[in-house]
């Protein structure tokens, strides 16, 4: 039976797909092997960063390509990976404060707060207000709105003064988790079990059982509401 499909076109060049793939799928049904921009395929690696336009639209879309459903007339272009500036640094010898921000990522008192990262972003993150805490040195507040941040780097690919915004939210949620976030005691507490090696006998007996022994365990596991 033949399958219904809709033209897109990959860096110029027109292909035939079916309407309900994503992109990702749509460049493989086109007979593309893809070796770069391709990670978890599940849309948390930020691998699959894609621009495109679709035909009579001005607008630049941006999207993840395993999460995207192909449209008709839609010009695509990957971006496997998009150089940026990242600060060499060992978080055990840094403050939590916002000079550290300020010193290691200079750049991000440059904004401009244009917001065309955050509409860069395909997880719809305010980015621009992540940026303006960052320069208020809020840590926290800066730690709680990029939490979502997969670091596909197009934010940085659109910043007029040439941030990189994505590591300037990875230091701040490094900065927060270590030194300002609080404790959690059941997890300390777990720690405390392993390191006793409460779990050492529980570990053994899955390692003793074959892949259909494992796969029933799984299922009979209990699962909170």
């Amino acid at each position: 039976m033949d399958v219904d499909t809709i033209p897109v076109f990959v860096m110029g060049q027109r292909v035939e797909v079916p309407p309900t793939l994503t992109i990702l799928r749509a460049l493989e049904y086109a007979g593309y092997t893809l070796t770069r921009g391709v990670g978890c395929r599940a849309g948390f690696c930020g691998a699959c960063a894609t621009v495109y336009r679709l035909k009579g639209d001005p607008h630049l879309y941006f999207a993840l390509a395993c999460q995207t459903v192909v449209r008709p007339e839609m010009y695509l272009a990957q971006i496997p990976f998009f150089p940026s500036r990242r600060a060499d640094y060992r978080i055990e010898d840094l403050a939590a404060v916002p000079a550290t921000l300020f010193t290691l990522y200079p750049e991000l008192l440059r904004c401009l707060a244009c917001g065309t990262c955050s509409k860069a972003c395909p997880q719809g993150i305010d980015v621009r207000s992540y940026m303006a805490a960052a320069m208020r040195g809020d840590l926290a507040a800066v730690a709680d709105a990029s939490f979502d941040c997969i670091a596909c780097g197009l934010c940085s690919a659109r910043c007029p003064v040439e941030e990189t915004q994505y590591n300037v939210a990875l230091l701040a949620r490094r900065l927060y988790g270590r030194y300002l976030a609080r404790r959690s005691e059941h997890l300390a507490e777990r720690v405390r079990e392993i390191e006793a090696g409460a779990f050492h006998q529980g570990l053994a007996e899955l390692r003793a059982l074959d892949e259909a022994g494992l796969t029933s365990r799984y299922n009979a596991r209990d699962i909170e509401a």
